[in-house]
């Protein structure tokens, strides 16, 4: 039996210019060590993280997690998972709290889950509609969760005007026809750890084709490990692996990925510090006009 020990995220070295897109450190799984895990998520070679709530109730419980981490933004939605729960009142919600704190940099994850289906097929295209009618009437960027309904996901954006909007397709694990589809409206997608699985080669001929501009990175944490992980908890530091195997799926050095992918989380959600430039007060801190 092999006693290779498994690497460490920060023996790869990448200079402090990554972005976790994806993560949700407001969860149980990270109540005992949300510290440590912070800091080494800073020593793999991470400036921010995008912290995502999944409702109002788990905003208003979770964002004083962060008080201390201005290396953490948000983004907040109503999951497809509770769709039933988004009444006038928590739409209200979602309105007063995304405009108020502007460390909340878009909305989502927002979309459809027709796989296990814990809201209806018709409730959740609803909500999904709602939603997106705010983020259009604000000009909010959008963060899509969409299992086993991309064509549905796809007739709802064009319908409610998306294309060449902001929108992020997270957790992307479709092949290189829906990735052109989202590359041609003008949209990013995020690439989790399962791009590390072997049996993920429908998803490297995907990010084979698609540009490195509309790509960023995300962990989904504590869901979806990379390998060498795969099977552990997952973190935001492990987002090396996954610039690993994306360097190696488009014959990129990974330090390169690393940074033009940061670069463009960056942009997608005016990702600023105050020590940086600028204020994080008011719409022009996210970006907005």
């Amino acid at each position: 039996m092999s006693t290779k020990q498994k690497p460490l995220p920060n023996e790869l070295e990448l200079p402090q210019c990554g972005v976790d897109t994806h993560a949700h450190l407001d969860l149980p799984q990270f109540k005992a060590d949300l510290p440590a895990v912070l800091e080494r998520s800073r020593d793999s070679g991470l400036r921010y993280l995008v912290n995502v709530f999944l409702g109002p109730e788990a905003y208003l419980a979770g964002k004083s997690l962060f008080d201390s981490h201005p290396e953490v933004f948000f983004a907040l939605g109503q999951h497809p998972h509770e769709a039933e729960q988004l009444d006038i009142e928590a739409l209200s919600r979602l309105e007063e709290y995304i405009s108020r704190d502007a460390r909340i940099r878009a909305m989502g994850e927002i979309g459809l889950d027709f796989f296990r289906l814990r809201s209806s097929e018709e409730r959740q295209i609803r909500a999904f509609r709602d939603q997106l009618r705010l983020a259009r009437d604000y000009d909010w960027p959008v963060v899509i969760h969409s299992r086993e309904a991309a064509q549905r996901t796809l007739e709802i954006l064009r319908d409610m005007g998306f294309a060449e909007r902001p929108v992020l397709w997270h957790c992307f694990a479709g092949d290189g026809r829906l990735a052109r589809e989202v590359a041609a409206m003008g949209w990013m997608v995020s690439v989790p750890g399962t791009l590390t699985y072997t049996k993920a080669s429908d998803l490297r001929l995907a990010v084979q084709e698609l540009p490195l501009s509309r790509i960023v990175l995300e962990t989904d944490c504590p869901f979806l490990s990379p390998e060498p992980y795969r099977g552990q908890r997952n973190e935001p530091a492990f987002t090396v692996f996954t610039a690993r195997a994306l360097a190696e799926a488009k014959g990129l050095a990974v330090e390169d990925v690393w940074k033009r992918t940061g670069d463009n989380a960056i942009s997608f959600f005016s990702l600023q510090r105050p020590a940086e430039g600028g204020s994080t007060d008011g719409p022009e801190a996210r970006g907005q006009e």
